[in-house]
């Protein structure tokens, strides 16, 4: 018996000695680059649109990875929604420089939403590196649509490091966006969520281009390696990083496609709290009790909605105390977001007819059809159901651009 527990004794020692590796399972498009020497931009003066997600699995900035690599030559940084370091959450953002390497910061969030010729002179490809969350009204994937273009424009290559979906590459859901309803917000006819990465996206706005027609670039793209489709964040290993100010955890990813939609609206999504995207209400809900015990009726799958009163520090109806509902994410897997979005639309028309302004409801939707329902004080059902209207035509679309299985 003593020699079981010393042979115990030791075996614990041993596994407390050795090292744990923590290497993700996943590679990022911009860890494969410098694993194969920065193959693509070998030789070539290079432009980089990224911002403080644009990280290696390491945890370090895409930016310090191409300055200090000798095979490349980093030339200009181009900045995003949220600036080159991700911490402004403001309509217009002003060209700068970089403090840590000193290079000249070209804004794309200002009075210009794309490269101009001048920025392109001197480069020979340019670089796109920022973490998307897979909702088709999130920016990033506008400003890359319209960095290809003026790369396009430019003759010169463009390259996309890629990274993971963070809600899923598999899941799907509407509605379909109007043939003719591109924005910034809306950046292709695709659905809410579009159920690809920033890679399988360039593909797309490549073969299907804009109303120039196929955007007819040198597009590289350097995939993951380690990420499957139908993972969500918490299965890549990575460490999480807020994509904008208000994205701060992978619950508020996932719900995003369906709250969001609202913030057009004289609704609080909950920017002033420390829970945006999981909470929403307003001054006009005075009994958060009955909004939740109707949506609740719902039966949506994944979700529960808690009665609650908040009052936002910040944002939409700031100091006001507000009747709402905490959304609890109880079944990641189960949920559709949009189902959850379109029974909240109908609840708001169904209880605050007069209340709920809906004049702006579909410049994030941006869908005329669904709108229109919506507006008419359509149930529940009619609205999930025109939701999905479109979808097996994308998801053919969608197939010829699929990277991971």
């Amino acid at each position: 018996m003593l020699r079981i527990h010393v042979l115990c004794a030791v075996s614990l020692a041993l596994f407390l000695l050795t090292p744990v590796s923590a290497a993700p399972p996943v590679l990022l498009g911009v860890d494969v680059l410098q694993r194969d020497g920065f193959a693509p931009l070998l030789g070539k003066r290079i432009g980089l649109i990224t911002n403080h997600t644009g990280l290696d699995a390491a945890g370090r900035t895409t930016i310090d990875v191409l300055n200090d690599a000798d095979e490349v030559n980093l030339v200009r940084l181009f900045g995003p929604e949220h600036g080159i370091r991700g911490e402004l959450d403001q309509s217009q953002i002003s060209d700068g420089t970089d403090g840590p390497t000193g290079l000249p910061i070209v804004s794309l969030y200002g009075p210009r939403r794309t490269p101009e010729p001048e920025h392109m002179e001197d480069l020979d490809a340019l670089v796109f590196d920022i973490q998307d969350i897979g909702c088709r009204f999130y920016t990033y994937p506008s400003t890359m649509k319209l960095a290809m273009r003026a790369a396009a424009d430019a003759g010169i290559t463009f390259v996309v490091l890629d990274r993971p979906n963070p809600i899923d590459g598999a899941t799907i859901e509407g509605p379909m966006r109007d043939a003719d309803g591109e924005s910034f917000v809306g950046f292709h006819t695709v659905p809410l969520r579009h159920g690809l990465t920033l890679g399988e996206l360039a593909k797309l706005f490549k073969s299907e281009g804009d109303e120039r027609g196929p955007i007819e670039v040198n597009l590289v793209v350097v995939p993951c390696e380690g990420w499957k489709r139908a993972e969500t964040w918490d299965r890549t290993g990575l460490v999480w990083t807020d994509p904008s100010p208000n994205m701060r955890r992978l619950t508020q990813a996932l719900l995003y496609p369906g709250v969001g939609i609202m913030e057009t609206t004289n609704i609080s999504v909950g920017r002033g709290t420390d829970t945006p995207f999981e909470v929403f209400g307003a001054p006009w809900i005075e009994d958060p009790r009955e909004l939740a015990a109707v949506l609740n009726n719902a039966n949506t799958p994944g979700v529960r909605f808690v009665p609650r009163y908040f009052t936002p520090t910040a944002s939409k109806f700031e100091g006001e105390r507000c009747g709402g509902v905490d959304v609890v994410l109880t079944n990641a897997k189960k949920l559709n977001a949009v189902d959850a979005g379109m029974a909240i639309a109908a609840t708001l028309r169904r209880l605050y007819p007069d209340a709920w302004e809906t004049k702006n409801y579909n410049r994030l939707l941006i869908n005329q059809e669904v709108y229109q329902a919506v507006v008419a004080g359509a149930s529940v059902d009619e609205l999930q159901g025109l939701a999905r209207k479109g979808l097996d035509a994308y998801r053919q679309r969608r197939a010829a651009v699929l990277l991971y299985p």
